[in-house]
């Protein structure tokens, strides 16, 4: 493996870059070639394209050993014709990249009630969001069936880092759950996310998901709370479901619609993984300092 194809070229891909760029050559998709500046400046080619321009992908075909497919769905929609077209012309070369990660999310389980949940539970999407990414990872699902590329899936629930804390909400103080009405959350640091994007490049098998989580058991509420802390910052204040109802947006509110605890067993067997932050207040700590 010589070359690798980056596709969604934003913060998980810039930390994993370093490392990257140490041993492989690195190509990277850009929509404007006024925006490659910083890719290049991290050891990056830029490969200016469009996931929604099928044309301007052509030039992707065989240019790879191995794709990090970090790019999200359109906003509206059912499907991911992101993915589909970016597939499409992955295929149509004479060569086949050996293996393709893309990040997903934990939404494709939908709302668990709070269970814990491993990678074997089936997908039950309950929102828009959710399934536009239950459908890039069938396709990319069906593309590993179909051309015998190795494909893995990394389910990713809420990316924090220093500079990715939710610090304007808590200033705002826009409200939070109470506690016997609050859902269970998860979360991944970003420097460990673009770390298990470049292990599962070399240890996951075909078609293996993993649940892209810390070992954080926490609510939604409580982590605000510990952000707060950390930051000398107010805590937010907590309000019945019916009345945060009022007070925030649409797509706010549907996070606080679904509650489950990530089992990430898997993640550390099968990646070897050593989380650099294996919890939130780990974190939190680094951040502050």
């Amino acid at each position: 493996m010589n070359r690798i194809l980056i596709v969604g070229s934003g913060d998980v891909a810039l930390r994993a870059l370093p490392w990257l760029t140490r041993r492989f050559r690195v190509y990277a998709l850009v929509r404007h070639a006024e925006s490659a500046a910083a890719l290049r400046a991290a050891g990056a080619v830029p490969l200016v394209g469009d996931l929604d321009d099928r044309r301007s992908l052509m030039r992707l075909a065989g240019v790879a050993d191995a794709v990090l497919h970090f790019a999200p769905p359109p906003a509206s929609g059912e499907g991911d014709p992101r993915t589909k077209r970016l597939l499409a012309a992955l295929g149509s070369g004479k060569s086949l990249p050996h293996g393709v990660i893309y990040i997903s999310t934990t939404g494709v389980y939908g709302d668990c009630g709070g269970a814990r949940v491993d990678e074997t539970r089936p997908c039950n999407a309950q929102t828009a969001r959710g399934r536009r990414r239950v459908d890039a990872e069938r396709r990319l699902r069906a593309f590993c069936r179909r051309s015998r590329v190795r494909v893995a899936l990394l389910r990713a629930p809420g990316i924090y880092a220093a500079d990715r804390l939710p610090l304007d909400r808590l200033q705002r103080g826009d409200p939070v759950l109470r506690a016997d009405e609050d859902v269970h959350t998860n979360h991944i640091h970003a420097d460990d996310l673009a770390r298990i994007a470049c292990l599962a490049l070399f240890r996951a098998p075909a078609a293996r998901a993993y649940n892209a989580s810390d070992d954080s058991g926490m609510k939604m509420g409580d982590y605000f709370d510990a952000v707060a802390d950390a930051f000398a910052l107010p805590r937010p204040p907590r309000l019945s479901r019916a009345e945060i109802a009022t007070r925030l947006s649409p797509l706010t509110l549907s996070f606080m619609g679904e509650s489950r605890r990530l089992d990430n067993r898997r993640l550390k067997r099968e990646l070897r993984l050593r989380l650099r932050y294996p919890t939130v207040a780990d974190g939190l700590r680094a951040a502050a300092r």
